[in-house]
C-alpha cells in the first residue's frame, strides 16, 4: 500500500492496531533512507494525533515512545512538540505529557552537529516554559478547588509538574544548556522570569508547605541560571604572605612614585589581610635615610589610598570597612612585629594608621577607638626603650604625615609669579634643604602622586632662572641659588625615584626646557651609557673658550648676567680643554685646585655637570689614563672652606655629593677605583655593589633563591640582588634558571611555597618574564620529550599554576603602562616575536614545525564533523585582538601547542602538565574574566578538553568557552550535550 504522507501512516497504524516495534518497522519500509523523522516532524505528527480526544491515544503514545527509545526522534523535537501543547484543562494528556518528559529530562544528549545541539538547548527552553505555564495552570486550579471544596485532583497534577521541573532543574548539565540558550534568545528567557513571577504570586497562598518549598526550590535554580559563571574560585586568593609581601616590597622600594590604579588591580589579587604585615616588615628591614623615608611614606599615606580606590571594587562599603576591620585584627595579633616596628618608628605605628584610615574612612570611628585600645593594652607589656633614648627625636611617621600638606602649600607658592619676590621664595627653597626636609617632602610628594606636579614646577623654575638681564649683584645671587637649588633638586629626584618623573608629555612644537634636554643626553644613570664626543658635549667654542678663561683667571665665578644654562653646556667642553692643559703640562696641580674651586664655590650644579661627562670621559680611558680625571672628579666633590661662599652652601654641598656618589657609583665599581665624598651620616646608596665578587651570577642566582625558599618569604636585599641579575644576565638567562630550581624540587609543600615566592620575584619585570616563559620555556619543555620527565609532579603542577598566574597578571596589566623601573630595562623587539610566531597559515610557526614531528597533523584535530573550523580558530580571532603584541601572540601559540597535545596520540607526562595548566585556568577564572587568556584557545581544544575526566563539567565548559559569540555558544552546547 502507498502511503501519502505520515499523517496517514499513523492513521493506519492506529487502525489495524500495530505493536509499536511493527509501527516503527512499517514506518521504515514505508518512508526511504534521505530524509530523518525531525525533517518528517514525527514527533509533532504522533503528539498531535495522540492529543485529539478528551484523553490521550494510548497507542499512538506508545509509538512515540518507542521513538523516542529507540532514538528515531531527538529530544529537542519532542520537546518541542510538548511545549506547543496549551490546553491545560485536559488534565490525562497534561498527565500523559509529564511522563513522557519523566522518560528523558535529567539525561538529555545529542551527538550531532553544533546546530542540532543549539536546537536542544532552544528546545529545552521552550519546555521550561510550557512547565512554568503547566505548574502555573494547575496551581491556578488547585486554588479553584480549595474554593470549591474538591482540592484533590489539582494537588495531584501540581505535584506533578513540581516534580518534572525539579528533575529537569537539578541536572547541572541542563542549567548549563538552558545558560546558553539564555544568551541565545534573550527574549524567551524574559517570558520566563514573567511566568516565574506569576507563579510566585499564585503559589504564595498555597496552603500546602512542601508543595510551597518544592515550588522555591525551582525558582532558586532558575533565577541561579544566568549567574552560573560566577560561582568560581577566587582568582589567586591562594596568594599567602610571599606574594603580598614581594609586591608590597617593590612598590614600597622601587616605585613609589607608581599610579595607586595599578597597585590596587595587583593587590585585588592577593589577600587584603597580609598588606599591612608587609608594610611593617618592610618599614622594620629598610635602611636608614631615604629609604625608611620612602617606607614610611608609602605604608602611612599611600597604602590608605590604596585602599580607598580597592574599596571601590568591593561590592559594599559596609563589606569592606568590616574587611579592613578584620585585617587589623589579624596584625594586632603579630605583637613582636608591632613591638619591633614601634621600637624602629620610636612611635606608636599601629594608633597613626588607624588615624589614617579613619581620615580617609577605611574605619569607622568606632572600631578606630576600639582597636587603639586593644594595642595600648598590648602595649603596656612592651619591652621598654632605655631612658632618654631616642626621646628628643621626632618619628619619622609624624615628619612624614606633616610633611604632606606641606608639599601642597609648597606647590602653592611655586605658582606664584617668581619674578616678583624671589627672596621669599628662596627663604622657602632654604628651608627645604635643612637636614632632611628635602627628603620627607619628596617622599610624601611620591607617595601622594604629587611628585610629578612637584617636578614640573621646579623645571618650569629652573628655566625662569636661566638668564637674567640688566641685573645687579643681589638680584644675580639670588637668581643663581633659585637656579643651583632647583638643578640639585631635579637630579636628586631623577637619582632618586626615575628621570620618568621629570619628563614632560611630548608637546610637538613646543620647546624642551633645559634641565629636560641636560638630564637625557648627559646626565649619567644606571644602564645608561654617554658618549664624551656626543655633539651635546661640544657646544660653541667662542662660550667655552671664554669660560675657561672665566674658571683659570678669575678669582671667583661672576654671577651678574651668567647664562646659567649656557654654563652649565659648555662645563664638559672646558673640562676637557683644562684636562688636556694639566696632562701636557701646561697646568700645575695648583690652577687646577683654584679651578675646580671656582667651579662649585658658587653654584653647586657646575660641579654636577662636569662630573658627569668626566664619568663618561673615564669609561673610555685606559687603566693608565684615568688619574688625572679622578682626580679632578675629588676635587670637585670636596666642599670649599671659604667666607665668600653663596648662601645655604652647605645644605647643597650635602646634595651635591649625593648626587655625584651616585653618578660616579658605576664607573667607580668598573675601575675598581674609591673617592671619599664626604659623608652625610647616611648611606645614600644602600643597595649599591650587592654582587659577590668572582663569583659566577648562576652560582649567586642559586644559592639566593635556596635562601629566601628556606625563609618563605624575599627581603628588600634579596629582592635587590634579583633585580641586580636580572639586569646583569638577561630575562630569559634569568626566568630560565629559577624555572630549572623549581623544577628540582620534590616535596610537594616546597613547591607551593617556590610558586608563591617565584611569582613575586617575577613581578620584578612580571611582561618580560610571562613573554620569556610562555614563549620559550614552556614549549621547549612541551616538545622535547627528553625533558618531559620533569614536568612530573609536584613541580609540574607547580610550573603549570605559575605560568597561569603570570599570564592572568600580564595579561590584565599589559593593556596599561610598563612601570618605571620596567621602562629601564630593554624591552624585547616586537619583530622577535612576529618572526618566531607567525600566525599566518603561510609560514608556520616555529613551534608548528616542532610539532610536525608527532604523528598527528595539527588539522586532523577538529572532529569529522567540524571540518570547516579551522584548527587555529580562536575566539581571540574573531574579536581582532591585536596579534603584532607580543604577549597576545605567545598566548595564542601556547594555546595553539596546548591543543595539539591534547589531540596528540601520545600521552606522557606533557599531556598531565597541559591539564594541570588549563584547570589553573579554569580555578583562576573569575566572572567576566572569559575575554582574558582563554580566548586564545582554538575553539576545537574544548571538545578534547572534555574527555578529560578533571574538566567533562558542564560548569568547566561555559567557563572556558567565550559564550558572547555565536560559535562560542555552538562549541559549548556541542561538548555539554555530549557530556
Amino acid at each position: 500500500m502507498k502511503v501519502v504522507n505520515l499523517k496517514q501512516a499513523i492513521l493506519q497504524a492506529w487502525k489495524e492496531r500495530w505493536s509499536d516495534y511493527q509501527w516503527a518497522i512499517n514506518m521504515k519500509k514505508f518512508f526511504p533512507k534521505g530524509a530523518t523523522w525531525d525533517i518528517l516532524n514525527l514527533a509533532d505528527a504522533l503528539l498531535e494525533q495522540a492529543m485529539i480526544g478528551p484523553s490521550p491515544n494510548p497507542l499512538i503514545l506508545s509509538y512515540l515512545k518507542y521513538a523516542i527509545s529507540s532514538q528515531m526522534v531527538s529530544y529537542s523535537s519532542v520537546l518541542t512538540a510538548i511545549s506547543k501543547f496549551d490546553d491545560f484543562s485536559r488534565d490525562l494528556c497534561v498527565q500523559a505529557l509529564l511522563d513522557i518528559m519523566d522518560m528523558f529530562c535529567d539525561r538529555l544528549s545529542c551527538h550531532g552537529k553544533a546546530e542540532e545541539c543549539i536546537g536542544l538547548c532552544r528546545a529545552l527552553l521552550s519546555a521550561l516554559h510550557w512547565l512554568l505555564r503547566c505548574t502555573a495552570a494547575s496551581a491556578e486550579r488547585l486554588r479553584e478547588g480549595l474554593e470549591a471544596g474538591t482540592p484533590a485532583a489539582g494537588e495531584k497534577q501540581l505535584a506533578m509538574c513540581l516534580q518534572r521541573l525539579e528533575k529537569t532543574l537539578s541536572s547541572t548539565k541542563n542549567r548549563a544548556l538552558l545558560h546558553i540558550a539564555k544568551l541565545e534568545e534573550a527574549s524567551s528567557w524574559t517570558a520566563i522570569e514573567h511566568s516565574l513571577l506569576k507563579l510566585g504570586e499564585i503559589l504564595a497562598n498555597l496552603s500546602n508547605p512542601q508543595l510551597r518549598s518544592q515550588a522555591e526550590q525551582c525558582g532558586t535554580l532558575i533565577r541561579s541560571i544566568p549567574t552560573m559563571l560566577s560561582v568560581h574560585a577566587e582568582q589567586m586568593h591562594k596568594t599567602g604572605f610571599p606574594t603580598v609581601h614581594a609586591v608590597i616590597l617593590l612598590e614600597g622600594t622601587m616605585n613609589l612614585t607608581g599610579e595607586t590604579q595599578s597597585l590596587v588591580e595587583q593587590l585585588t589579587m592577593v589577600k587584603r589581610m597580609q598588606i599591612w604585615k608587609a608594610c611593617f616588615v618592610g618599614l622594620i628591614e629598610s635602611p636608614e635615610g631615604t629609604e625608611e623615608l620612602k617606607w614610611t611614606a608609602f605604608t602611612f599615606l599611600k597604602i590608605p589610598q590604596v585602599l580607598v580606590k580597592l574599596k571601590k571594587y568591593s561590592h559594599g562599603d559596609k563589606d569592606f570597612t568590616e574587611d579592613v576591620n578584620c585585617a587589623f585584627e589579624f596584625l594586632l595579633k603579630l605583637t613582636p612585629l608591632l613591638d619591633k616596628a614601634d621600637q624602629r618608628c620610636n612611635c606608636d605605628c599601629t594608633n597613626f594608621l588607624l588615624q589614617e584610615c579613619g581620615k580617609q574612612g577605611l574605619l569607622s570611628e568606632a572600631s578606630v577607638n576600639n582597636l587603639m585600645a586593644k594595642r595600648k593594652a598590648d602595649r603596656e607589656h612592651a619591652p621598654q626603650q632605655k631612658s632618654g633614648e631616642n626621646a628628643n627625636i621626632q618619628p619619622n611617621i609624624q615628619l612624614i604625615l606633616r610633611a604632606e600638606p606641606t608639599v601642597t602649600n609648597i606647590l602653592k607658592t611655586m605658582d606664584a609669579d617668581h619674578s616678583k619676590s624671589p627672596e621669599g621664595l628662596l627663604g622657602v627653597l632654604g628651608h627645604m634643604l635643612s637636614g632632611k626636609s628635602l627628603d620627607l617632602l619628596l617622599a610624601a610628594a611620591a607617595a601622594t602622586g604629587k611628585l610629578k606636579s612637584f617636578a614640573r614646577k621646579f623645571i618650569n623654575l629652573n628655566e625662569f632662572t636661566t638668564y637674567g638681564s640688566e641685573e645687579s649683584t643681589k638680584p644675580a645671587s639670588v637668581r643663581a641659588l633659585l637656579f643651583d637649588i632647583s638643578f640639585l633638586m631635579l637630579c636628586h629626584v631623577a637619582q632618586t625615584y626615575g628621570s620618568e618623573v621629570i619628563l614632560s608629555e611630548s608637546r610637538t612644537g613646543a620647546e624642551v626646557p633645559f634641565f629636560e634636554t641636560w638630564m637625557q643626553t648627559c646626565m649619567p644613570e644606571e644602564g645608561k651609557i654617554l658618549n664624551p664626543d656626543h655633539p651635546c658635549f661640544r657646544p660653541d667654542s667662542t662660550k667655552v673658550e671664554s669660560l675657561v678663561a672665566l674658571l683659570n683667571n678669575s678669582s671667583e665665578m661672576k654671577l651678574v648676567q651668567m647664562k646659567w644654562h649656557e654654563a652649565c653646556l659648555s662645563i664638559s667642553a672646558a673640562i676637557l680643554e683644562i684636562l688636556n692643559a694639566w696632562e701636557n703640562g701646561v697646568l700645575a696641580f695648583e690652577s687646577i685646585q683654584k679651578i675646580t674651586d671656582n667651579i662649585k664655590g658658587k653654584v653647586c650644579s657646575l660641579a654636577v655637570c662636569a662630573v658627569a661627562w668626566l664619568v663618561a670621559h673615564v669609561r673610555m680611558l685606559g687603566l693608565d689614563e684615568r688619574e688625572k680625571s679622578l682626580q679632578m672628579i675629588r676635587q670637585l666633590a670636596g666642599p670649599l672652606f671659604s667666607e665668600n661662599t653663596l648662601q645655604f652652601y652647605n645644605e647643597r654641598v650635602v646634595i651635591m655629593n649625593s648626587i655625584l656618589e651616585r653618578m660616579c657609583a658605576d664607573v667607580l665599581q668598573q675601575t675598581a677605583t674609591q673617592i671619599k665624598f664626604p659623608s652625610t651620616g647616611v648611606d645614600t646608596m644602600p643597595y649599591w655593589n650587592l654582587l659577590p665578587p668572582k663569583r659566577p651570577i648562576k652560582e649567586v642566582l642559586t644559592d639566593i633563591f635556596a635562601k629566601v625558599l628556606e625563609k618563605g618569604w624575599v627581603d628588600s636585599r634579596s629582592i635587590h640582588i634579583f633585580d641586580t641579575l636580572l639586569h646583569m644576565g638577561g630575562v630569559y638567562w634569568f626566568c630560565n634558571n629559577l624555572i630549572k630550581e623549581l623544577l628540582k624540587e620534590t616535596r610537594k609543600e616546597h613547591t607551593l611555597r617556590a610558586v608563591e615566592l617565584l611569582y613575586s620575584i617575577f613581578c620584578l619585570d612580571m611582561q618580560q618574564v610571562t613573554l620569556v616563559l610562555l614563549g620559550h620555556i614552556l614549549p621547549g619543555l612541551l616538545t622535547d620529550s627528553s625533558k618531559w620527565h620533569s614536568l612530573m609532579d609536584p613541580p609540574g603542577t607547580a610550573l603549570a599554576k605559575l605560568a597561569v598566574w603570570c599570564a592572568l597578571s600580564s595579561y590584565s596589566s599589559h593593556k596599561g603602562q610598563a612601570s618605571t623601573r620596567q621602562k629601564k630595562r630593554h624591552r624585547e623587539d616586537i619583530e622577535d616575536y612576529i618572526s618566531l610566531f607567525p600566525l599566518d597559515d603561510v609560514q608556520p610557526s616555529k613551534l608548528m614545525r616542532l610539532l610536525s614531528s608527532n604523528e598527528d597533523d595539527a588539522n586532523i584535530l577538529s572532529s569529522p564533523t567540524d571540518r570547516s573550523m579551522s584548527s587555529s580558530l580562536s575566539a581571540s580571532q574573531l574579536h581582532t585582538v591585536n596579534m603584532r603584541d607580543p604577549l597576545n601572540r605567545v598566548l595564542a601559540n601556547l594555546f595553539l601547542l596546548i591543543s595539539s597535545i591534547l589531540g596528540s596520540r601520545t600521552a606522557g607526562p606533557h599531556t598531565q602538565f597541559v591539564q594541570w595548566f588549563m584547570e589553573e585556568c579554569v580555578d583562576c577564572l573569575e566572572q567576566g574574566g572569559r575575554g582574558s587568556v582563554l580566548q586564545f584557545m582554538p575553539f576545537t581544544t574544548v571538545s578534547e578538553l572534555v574527555k578529560v575526566s578533571a574538566m567533562s563539567s558542564p560548569k568547566v565548559v561555559l567557563a572556558i568557552t567565550d559564550l558572547s559569540l555565536p560559535l562560542g555558544r555552538q562549541v559549548a552546547a556541542k561538548a555539554i550535550a555530549a557530556l
